[in-house]
Formats: C-alpha cells, structure tokens, sequence
C-alpha cells in the first residue's frame, strides 16, 4: 500500500469524472516516494483551468492537466507533494478525440500529473522516453495499453 494521502476535491462535477477511490488509486500508483506525502487532487471546469493555465503557464486556454509541485522554504520539511489540476470536459474531450476510454484516459491523466510531481518531465526527448516508458508500465499494471500508441499512428497517417 502506498504511503500517499490523497485530498480529492471534485469542484466540476460530471458524469465522466471517476470515482475518489479510483482516483485515489491511481495516485497511490504513481507515487514513487519512500517517505509519506500528500497531494490535492482538483477536479475542475474549463473556466478555472483556462485562469490557472493563463496565470501560470502564459497559455490562454484549458488543458488536461497542471502539476504544482510543492517547494517548502528552506528548512520547512512539509510531506506535501504538491496539488494536480485536472480539467474534466478537456480530458472527456481528448479521450473522445484520441479513441480512448474515458476511464484510461483519466488514469493516464492522474499517473502523468502525480509523475511530475515527482520531478519527471517531457521536455526533452530523453527525459519524455523515460516518462513515457514508466508511464506506459503503470498504466499496463491496471490493464490500459499504451496511451501514446494511439498519437503515433495518426502522426504517420
């Protein structure tokens, strides 16, 4: 069992938004970290994305997933991971688009914001195939294939 405590607030509430519990388990999944931690997992409408994604990122519109790594002050150990953002209609929205389920496309959603959390990026080419790799391999162990097949047969058509 994982040692990560999840604080799951639903602020969007839709048909496709997965269960706390199904939530909760694909953090704990993803969580690599020995010592205990908590993360805020917020579950929000294209408004609230669309401002935090502009504050934040320069980016005047919604997307899938922010990630805030929390960074205590020097000297302040907190077991806080961080808080993740995710945006329900772009997730329904994507999962539509990219011929997935729902439900795998919000695991990979989960898994993907909690990875970089923990300090895992896609900026480069390296550091994405280790992502992706590790992505890709937590996302088997729940029985959902490879998220990023899908993108790269399109990319080829």
């Amino acid at each position: 069992m994982s040692n990560l405590t999840v604080d799951f607030q639903p602020v969007f509430e839709g048909r496709g938004v997965p269960r706390e519990e199904r939530v909760r388990d694909w953090a704990q999944l993803a969580w690599q970290g020995e010592d205990p931690s908590e993360v805020t997992i917020r579950i929000v409408g294209s408004e609230e994305s669309q401002a935090l994604n502009h504050q934040y990122r320069g980016k005047d519109y919604p997307t899938n997933v922010l990630s805030f790594p929390f960074e205590a002050p020097p000297g302040i150990t907190v077991p806080l991971a961080g808080d993740l953002v995710i945006c329900a209609p772009v997730v329904e929205n994507e999962a539509r688009e990219q011929h997935k389920t729902l439900e795998a496309h919000w695991a990979h959603m989960v898994i993907h914001g909690m990875l970089h959390l923990q300090g895992y990026d896609h900026i480069d080419d390296t550091d994405a195939e280790v992502m992706e790799a590790l992505e890709i391999r937590l996302l088997a162990q729940l029985g959902y294939g490879n998220p990023y097949e899908a993108e790269e047969t399109e990319k080829d058509s």
